[in-house]
């Protein structure tokens, strides 16, 4: 069967051969169309690599200045981006190596590349590291979803290269993917004894005041519904901690960058639960189709025996109603106490450890990745 995605792919690399070049991250602030065109034609979503999230994080974030850009064209177009760094140390050993530069609010490390040229990108990638080594023993990709075009192409050409690859740590978090209706899906998801449970919370809280749900892309009024939102953070648990959004300047500013220019896009969604006009549970989306993440989400723990942040994901569940989004990712940490008991379905999530390099380097990475793998266990070599 004619596949005209992979005919254009072929005849774009007759007639300019792919190439990749690693630049410093400002470079791509005047090529912001052709970045957002990429993140549209990709075969596999990142809204944390897309311009309106990725450049906020790197003006606004500290210690950014090493972050380099893997630029990969064809037929003298963008068609994959990967954020990269040197680093001298591999989490709590002094060992170097390349890795693909996340933080802590990032949530998803795939490369945003274009469909059908997943292979020649990893293939760019792997020899680029080759070549660019220095001192880095290997290459390190964090956040990795485990299926998908991507990890597939990746597997592919390592098996092709004969290059050792190591599954360090994998993880499955919750993922909302599923043909049933909300109501439907509730039901399969919760006991009847909870549905009851649920339902006399929001009776109870109605009780005392006007409860509405709020769902909106727009961006119309979207600074107070930040100002909103990150005072709702900050009330709770996380600003005790300092571990809310508007603890630090750099991550309140990423915060609202990152949701106007989601907005602006036509990728986000803004849920809110009010009593009273008065928001007491929110959840910022990310929509990037034919998926979306749900990025943030903050409640009011003056109402926590009416479990508002789970009547709010209740009300979430009518994205299943969406034709354009098959699956939502809860960008949650594995074993969430709340979010795994709603969300049935799990994405498999890994961070890769790659060789790179020649033989002697190589072998020495196959020693070193033995013996981590030997103390924490994680799914074995691809």
């Amino acid at each position: 069967m004619f596949d005209p995605e992979a005919h254009s792919v072929r005849e774009e690399t007759a007639s300019a051969a792919p190439s990749l070049h690693c630049a410093p991250w400002r470079t791509l602030e005047t090529d912001v169309p052709v970045w957002d065109r990429l993140a549209l034609d990709a075969g596999e979503p990142n809204p944390f690599f897309e311009s309106w999230y990725l450049l906020p994080s790197l003006r606004r974030l500290p210690q950014t200045d090493a972050v380099m850009i893997l630029r990969f064209e064809m037929g003298g177009q963008l068609a994959g981006l990967l954020p990269v760094l040197r680093s001298p140390r591999y989490y709590r050993w002094p060992v170097p190596h390349l890795a693909s530069w996340l933080h802590d609010n990032c949530f998803c490390g795939a490369p945003l590349v274009r469909r059908g040229a997943e292979d020649l990108f990893w293939r760019a990638v792997l020899d680029w590291a080759d070549r660019a080594a220095q001192r880095a023993l290997f290459l390190h990709l964090r956040a990795i979803p485990l299926e998908g075009p991507l990890h597939a192409a990746l597997s592919r050409v390592l098996a092709e290269q004969r290059r050792h690859c190591e599954v360090v740590l994998r993880e499955d978090r919750a993922l909302l993917a599923s043909d049933h209706s909300p109501d439907a899906y509730l039901e399969a998801s919760l006991s009847g004894k909870k549905r009851k449970e649920l339902r006399r919370q929001a009776s109870r809280l109605a009780e005392a005041g006007t409860l509405a749900v709020e769902r909106r892309e727009d961006g119309e009024d979207l600074a107070t519904w930040c100002d909103a939102f990150l005072a709702l953070e900050a009330s709770g648990w996380k600003g005790k901690a300092g571990s809310a959004l508007a603890n630090h300047a750099a991550t309140d500013s990423l915060f609202r960058d990152s949701l106007q220019g989601a907005a602006a896009r036509g990728r986000l969604e803004r849920l809110s639960l009010t009593l009273d006009g008065r928001p007491i549970a929110m959840l910022a989306s990310f929509l990037t189709p034919p998926g979306a993440y749900s990025f943030k989400t903050a409640f009011d723990e003056r109402y926590s025996r009416f479990s508002p942040g789970v009547l709010l994901q209740r009300e979430n569940l009518q994205i299943l109603e969406r034709a354009d989004i098959a699956w939502t990712d809860s960008c949650a940490a594995a074993d969430h106490p709340m979010i795994d008991h709603i969300w049935r379905e799990r994405r498999a999530m890994a961070r890769l450890s790659i060789a790179i390099g020649g033989p002697i380097r190589r072998r020495l990475f196959r020693h070193f990745v033995r013996a981590e793998t030997a103390r924490s266990p994680a799914g074995g070599s691809l």
